[in-house]
């Protein structure tokens, strides 16, 4: 009697652990998966099961996502005819969604693979497989979600406590025994700039000091004006922890007491806007320094109030020491001086000699900018002048403007073509924000 032909069947073991723990071990979870499959697949040798010599490994990866290197290799080798039986411990190794598992079994039934769980032992090739599988993995998924609203609800509790979940670290702390310590030479910062914030009240002049400084984030990136503000807004530096909105008392140190809190969150409140009008009489003049007489003379700013309002002027030194009537033009309105000067300053960054001499120039500091890049950084400056703060349209002004001479029949403003550049390249890095 001749003994039948029996086809061989390549045998593919696929193992998976969710977590890292352990993995560092001589023997561990993944080695204990492989041997028991390792062990079924010799039962099966007289079925003409061959183990292949590939492994497909995922250590420290979920089952809630088929994005795994050793998942993904072999699905590969299935769709190239290389695998014809896919073995696991357990079906949630291979998947704990049902979804995605459906996506696999169709992977499986087209290239001709047949799955098998070793301690679940079921066919997939017959309706009875079929349905113990999806019997399977539904509980597989119910087990994963428990566990997920398990964890999440762990989280939730331990933040009511006021313990540290993890994470990321605030500036001005470090972690010690899962516990947020304070660093005491970066907490100075976070004081210095809580503090410096209240004089100041501009995210973007507070971000060029912090810079000047040289006061850097834990990982040695620049802190810019959103990173303030994101520590401006963080209660753990009040020793608070917060979930979901909502804080609590926290197991560490306050950095800032409650009144600078309250300060400066009284400051943030407020809109940018009505800060900038606010501090406006209490900023330089925008030409402070810059504005001369016919005669020389340099302008002094000054102001008085009537009724409630404020009004603000230029005044020649020559009258001021000399009288009225002592100079041709001794005394100008602020507002009107000042307009007539922005206003020639927006025609010139639309003169195309101007946009390609401030190319130029910026062509000597970054070769990567373009012509186009130094035309629309000076063309954003006129949409956005209205929405700077006062210290900041004063900065600009004296960066661009070396001299404002006026005379009986105008005015003359003498530019500095280096500020142009300047300009040019801060506002193509970012460097000039509006006063949000």
């Amino acid at each position: 009697m001749t003994k039948p032909i029996v086809r061989k069947q390549r045998c593919a073991i696929y193992t998976r652990k969710s977590s890292e723990e352990g993995l560092e071990q001589e023997f561990n979870s993944l080695h204990a998966q492989r041997e028991a499959c390792e062990a079924f697949i010799a039962s099966q040798r007289s079925e003409g099961w061959v183990l292949v010599r590939d492994q497909y490994d995922d250590g420290g990866l979920s089952g809630g996502t088929l994005e795994r290197p050793g998942l993904q290799r072999l699905l590969e080798d299935i769709e190239d005819g290389l695998v014809d039986v896919v073995v696991v411990y357990k079906i949630d190794r291979l998947s704990r969604s049902l979804a995605d598992f459906a996506k696999l079994v169709e992977v499986f039934d087209r290239n001709g693979v047949t799955f098998v769980s070793v301690t679940q032992s079921f066919n997939t090739t017959t309706s009875m497989g079929r349905l113990t599988l999806n019997i399977l993995l539904s509980f597989a998924q119910f087990e994963r979600e428990v566990t997920a609203e398990r964890i999440r609800d762990k989280v939730a509790a331990s933040r009511k406590k006021g313990m540290w979940m993890g994470g990321v670290p605030p500036y001005g702390y470090r972690v010690e025994n899962r516990k947020l310590v304070v660093d005491e030479d970066a907490a100075e910062h976070v004081r210095w700039i809580f503090a410096r914030f209240l004089e100041i009240g501009s995210g973007t002049e507070l971000a060029r000091e912090v810079a000047k400084r040289g006061i850097l984030t834990p990982r040695g990136n620049r802190i810019d004006k959103k990173y303030l503000y994101r520590m401006l807004n963080n209660r753990a530096y009040i020793g608070e922890a917060v979930h979901k909105g909502e804080s609590y008392p926290g197991e560490h140190d306050a950095i800032i007491d409650r009144e600078t809190w309250d300060r400066v969150h009284a400051i943030l409140q407020e809109s940018p806007r009505k800060r900038a009008a606010r501090t406006r009489a209490e900023t330089p003049a925008l030409l402070k320094g810059l504005l001369f007489a016919p005669d020389g003379a340099a302008f002094t700013p000054t102001h008085t109030r009537k009724g409630g309002r404020l009004y603000r002027y230029y005044v020649s030194q020559t009258v001021l020491k000399h009288g009225a009537g002592s100079c041709p033009v001794g005394r100008v309105p602020a507002s009107e001086i000042e307009a007539a000067v922005i206003d020639q300053l927006r025609a010139v960054f639309r003169q195309p000699e101007i946009v390609a001499g401030t190319w130029k120039a910026a062509c000597a500091h970054a070769d990567d900018i373009t012509e186009a890049d130094a035309r629309r950084a000076l063309q954003q400056l006129d949409p956005l002048w209205d929405e700077l703060f006062p210290a900041e349209q004063a900065r600009i002004v004296a960066l661009l403007v070396e001299r404002v001479d006026i005379g009986t029949e105008g005015l003359n403003v003498r530019l500095r073509v280096d500020g142009l550049d300047g300009l040019a390249r801060e506002m193509l890095a970012g460097g000039i924000e509006m006063a949000a």
